[in-house]
């Protein structure tokens, strides 16, 4: 993922019980502003693939990585439908040309 892309991508990081990478996937790509994200989809794969915990890593095609309220909203739903299933949200990450924030570093998961 490139901090100059024009829409928003999303990625998911599907990690195993030791925290070892499964599967590096583009989950959707969106506008400009926005990227759908289908939780069940997303538990879906995570289930396919046995994995135990998540990363999500997202950009910010206006170059500010502050979270918006979508991105707290969505990240706060898929953490409250993966923690019944055994699977931990490690961390989502935005990604912006003025560098990235991350929901753990800001104390948000």
């Amino acid at each position: 993922m490139s901090k100059s892309e024009k829409e928003e991508h999303i990625r998911i990081l599907f990690l195993d019980k030791k925290n070892a990478l499964i599967a590096d996937e583009v989950q959707q790509t969106g506008t400009v502003d926005h990227t759908p994200v289908y939780p069940r989809e997303v538990m879906r794969r995570a289930l396919e693939l046995s994995a135990t915990a998540l990363i999500l890593v997202h950009n910010h095609p206006s170059g500010d990585p502050t979270p918006s309220g979508a991105d707290m909203r969505m990240t706060r739903e898929l953490v409250d439908i993966a923690k019944p299933l055994g699977i931990a949200i490690h961390d989502h990450i935005i990604v912006g040309r003025d560098g990235h924030a991350s929901f753990k570093g800001l104390g948000l998961i």
